[in-house]
C-alpha cells in the first residue's frame, strides 16, 4: 500500500509572521483628512449593542468643524443650524426635525424618511403617481413589489399601471391610477403600508481610544479634531525630520563646492571609498551622511546653473523648517492648517444637498386619512343592519315612480332608517334604552344594492335587547354645540356636543327614557335655534331651543309637547335654511309648507296641523326641512329606495293631504327619508 505524504502546513508569510511575533505594528485608525463616519456613514452590530451612522452632507460638516475650530464654545443650536441633518445619497425627505435634534444632541434618535413623489396628468385626464427618490437602503425592486403586491391584494383600490422608467439619470416609477381615483389618499395608502416611507433609527455609537461610546454630535466632531490634531502634530514631525537631513546634506554640498578641486584631489589620492569618505571627513569636518552625499555627488552638479538649484534648495529648506518649526510650537497655526486644508476638501468635493428635510414633524396616518371624501347613503334595518353605498348609486326620477331595489331583506325585517353622511363623519348611534355608541362611517361595509348590510352589534357592541333609534352624523366635536333628543311621548332634552366626545366601547348613558316611551329622533345645534317636532297624526309644534335648559346626560328631559291620546312623535327638525317643511307620509304622500306658517310658541303647546292624515295617505313617518335645490330619498319597508329631486314636489297649504312622492307595492310603506342637500348641481344624471 502506497502511503499519502502528510499534509503540509503554509508557512505564514514573513510580513504576518512579523506582526504576530509584534515586531512591527498595525495601524488602528486610519490617518483622514475628514470625518468618514458622519459623511459617508456607517452602520454595524456587535454583542449587545449596534451603531447607525447616516451620511452627511461634506459641506455642512466641514462648516461645523470650522465653526469649533474658531469657537470652541459654539452653542448646539448653532452646530444644528449648519448640520441641518443627514443628507442620503438617494436623496429622498425627512420630515419633522425633532428627530434629528434628539439624535444630535443625546446620541440616538429616530426619523422618518419617505420617496420624493410629485403628481403628473397622463393620456385621457388620468393622474399619475411618480416616485423619483426613494429612501435610503430601500431597494427599489422590492419597493415596487410591495406596491403591486397591494394592488394584487386589493388593499388599495385605483391603480391600474405600475412600471419602472428609471435610466441613468435617475429613479422613476410611475403608478396609473384609474380617472375617479383619489390621488391622495392612495398616496397616504402607500406611504403607511410600504417602504415609501419608512423610519429610520440614528445611533452614534463609536470607538473611542477602543472603547464603545454613544456621542453627541458635538462630541464626534471634538473627536475629529483630536485626531486630526495628532494626524498633522505627527505629519508635521515627519516632514521637519525630513527637511532637516536635507537641509544637512546640502549644506555639506554646498561647502563642497566651494573646495572642489581639493576634494577631487583627496578622492583620487585615496586608495578605496572609505579612506576618501574618512580623509573629508578629517579634512573638512563633514558629517559621515554629508561625506557620502559628496562621494555620490555628480560631476553635473558642478555647472552653475546646478549650484544655483542647490542654493534654491537651501533657501526653501530653511523657510520650510521655520514654518514646520512654527505649527509644532503653536496650537493655533496647526488649527489653522487643519481648517485650511478643510475648507480646500469643501471646495474641491462639496456639493449641494439632495436630502430635503420639512418642518412639520411625521405622524402616524389615521385611518380617515386613508379614506377617500364621499356621500354616502346609510341604510338601517329594522333587525339592526347597516349597510353604506355611495350616493351615486341611486339615480334620480321624477316624483311618483316606483323606486329601485335598495336593500335586501329577509322576511320580518324591513327597512328603517336612511341618511346621508360623508365617509370622513362620526355617527353617534342612539338606542331605545338611551345609550349612544360611537362609529364613524368609512367603518360600515359598504355593499351592493342588493346587499343587507352588517349587524350594528357587531361594529358598535350594542346588546341583544337593544333597538336603534335614532343616528347623528356629525363632523367635529367643538364646542358651542348641543344635542337635542325628542321621544315619542313628546319629551325633549337638551347636551352639550361635547359630553359625546369620547364614548366607550360599550356605550355611554345619553338619556334617560320612561317606561312606555322610546327615543324617537335626535338633531345637532348651535344652541338658539328653533325647534319643531311632528307628530304621527300630522300635528306640529314649533318653539326655541332656548326654553330647554342644557342638561346632563342623565337627565329625563321635558315636555316638548302635549298629544292627543294614540299620537306620538315621528320626527324633531331643527330649520337652518328658512325653507319648507316637507312632511311624508307612510303610503308615499308628501308635500312641502312654507316654514314661515308654523308660528313659535311655548313648548308643550299641542300644535297645528302640518299635512292632513287619511286612510288613503297613512300615518306621518317623517319631516324635513328643505330648499329648492336639494333631493330626497326615500325608503320602503320592502326595501324599495327611490330618489327625487325637491323642487317635484309641491308646495301647499298645511291643511292639504299633499301628493304621491312613490308608488308602493300591496302591503308595502315608506319607512324612512333621507336628505341630499344641494348636491343635484354636482352630479349628472344617471
Amino acid at each position: 500500500m502506497i502511503r499519502r505524504p502528510p499534509r503540509s502546513t503554509p508557512k505564514p508569510s514573513s510580513a504576518a509572521s512579523d506582526v504576530y511575533k509584534r515586531q512591527l505594528k498595525e495601524p488602528v485608525v486610519l490617518p483622514s483628512t475628514l470625518p468618514n463616519l458622519l459623511v459617508n456613514g456607517a452602520s454595524g452590530i456587535a454583542v449587545g449593542m449596534a451603531t447607525n451612522i447616516p451620511p452627511h452632507n461634506l459641506r455642512e460638516i466641514i462648516d461645523a468643524l470650522i465653526l469649533l475650530i474658531d469657537d470652541p464654545g459654539v452653542s448646539d443650536q448653532e452646530l444644528l443650524r449648519v448640520v441641518q441633518g443627514p443628507d442620503f445619497p438617494t436623496g429622498g425627505i425627512i420630515a419633522g426635525k425633532e428627530g434629528l435634534r434628539s439624535a444630535y444632541l443625546t446620541g440616538r434618535g429616530k426619523i422618518v424618511v419617505r420617496s420624493r413623489v410629485h403628481f403628473e396628468e397622463g393620456k385621457g385626464g388620468r393622474q399619475r403617481i411618480v416616485i423619483t427618490e426613494i429612501p435610503y437602503q430601500v431597494n427599489k425592486a422590492n419597493l415596487i413589489a410591495e406596491i403591486a403586491k397591494c394592488v394584487r391584494e386589493k388593499r388599495v383600490d385605483g391603480i391600474v399601471d405600475l412600471r419602472d422608467e428609471s435610466d441613468r439619470d435617475g429613479v422613476r416609477i410611475v403608478i396609473e391610477l384609474r380617472r375617479d381615483a383619489h390621488r391622495e389618499i392612495i398616496l397616504n395608502f402607500l406611504l403607511k403600508h410600504t417602504s415609501l416611507q419608512i423610519g429610520f433609527g440614528i445611533i452614534l455609537i463609536a470607538l473611542v481610544r477602543g472603547e464603545p461610546k454613544v456621542l453627541t454630535l458635538r462630541e464626534m466632531l471634538q473627536e475629529f479634531l483630536k485626531h486630526r490634531e495628532k494626524v498633522v502634530e505627527r505629519r508635521t514631525r515627519f516632514l521637519l525630520d525630513k527637511a532637516e537631513k536635507r537641509a544637512h546634506i546640502v549644506e555639506g554640498l554646498r561647502k563642497a563646492l566651494d573646495h572642489i578641486d581639493e576634494i577631487v584631489a583627496i578622492i583620487k589620492s585615496s586608495k578605496d571609498v572609505q579612506s576618501a569618505k574618512t580623509m573629508l571627513m578629517e579634512r573638512f569636518d563633514f558629517s559621515d551622511v554629508q561625506a557620502q552625499a559628496i562621494l555620490d555627488m555628480k560631476l553635473a552638479k558642478l555647472t552653475s546653473l546646478e549650484r544655483q538649484a542647490l542654493e534654491n534648495e537651501y533657501l526653501s529648506l530653511i523657510k520650510q523648517i521655520e514654518y514646520l518649526k512654527s505649527i509644532l510650537g503653536s496650537r493655533a497655526v496647526l488649527l489653522g492648517v487643519i481648517r485650511d486644508e478643510l475648507l480646500e476638501l469643501k471646495d474641491e468635493y462639496g456639493d449641494e444637498r439632495r436630502t430635503k428635510i420639512l418642518e412639520e414633524e411625521a405622524r402616524e396616518l389615521s385611518p380617515e386619512e386613508l379614506v377617500a371624501e364621499e356621500d354616502m347613503v346609510v341604510t338601517v334595518t329594522h333587525r339592526g343592519y347597516v349597510k353604506r353605498l355611495p350616493l351615486t348609486v341611486y339615480r334620480r326620477q321624477g316624483r311618483g315612480g316606483k323606486g329601485v331595489i335598495g336593500i335586501s331583506v329577509r322576511e320580518e325585517d324591513f327597512a328603517e332608517k336612511i341618511f346621508v353622511a360623508s365617509t370622513k363623519s362620526y355617527l353617534l348611534v342612539f338606542t331605545n334604552k338611551g345609550k349612544c355608541y360611537w362609529l364613524k362611517v368609512h367603518e360600515i361595509p359598504e355593499g351592493g344594492r342588493l346587499a343587507r348590510g352588517r349587524a350594528i352589534a357587531n361594529l358598535v357592541g350594542v346588546e341583544p335587547e337593544e333597538k336603534v333609534r335614532a343616528i347623528l352624523s356629525v363632523r367635529d366635536f367643538s364646542p358651542g354645540k348641543y344635542i337635542i333628543t325628542a321621544t315619542a311621548l313628546g319629551i325633549v332634552k337638551k347636551m352639550e356636543l361635547s359630553q359625546f366626545s369620547h364614548p366607550r366601547r360599550g356605550g355611554i348613558r345619553a338619556l334617560v327614557i320612561r317606561e312606555g316611551d322610546t327615543l324617537v329622533d335626535v338633531a345637532l345645534t348651535e344652541g338658539n335655534e328653533d325647534v319643531i317636532l311632528i307628530t304621527a297624526s300630522g300635528k306640529a309644534v314649533r318653539f326655541s331651543e332656548m326654553d330647554v335648559r342644557v342638561m346632563g346626560r342623565t337627565a329625563a328631559g321635558v315636555r316638548g309637547i302635549t298629544l292627543a291620546p294614540g299620537d306620538n312623535v315621528v320626527e324633531m327638525v331643527v330649520p337652518k335654511k328658512h325653507g319648507s317643511l316637507l312632511c311624508v307620509t307612510e303610503n308615499g304622500y308628501g308635500k312641502r309648507t312654507p316654514l314661515k306658517e308654523f308660528p313659535r310658541i311655548r313648548r308643550g303647546g299641542k300644535g297645528v296641523i302640518a299635512i292632513r292624515t287619511t286612510e288613503r295617505s297613512g300615518r306621518v313617518v317623517s319631516a324635513k326641512e328643505t330648499g329648492d335645490n336639494d333631493e330626497l330619498i326615500l325608503v320602503s319597508s320592502s326595501g324599495q329606495v327611490i330618489r327625487i329631486r325637491v323642487q317635484d314636489i309641491r308646495v301647499m297649504r298645511r291643511s292639504t293631504q299633499g301628493v304621491k312622492l312613490m308608488n308602493l307595492g300591496r302591503g308595502d310603506r315608506v319607512v324612512d327619508v333621507a336628505l341630499v342637500v344641494q348636491n343635484s348641481q354636482k352630479e349628472g344624471e344617471q
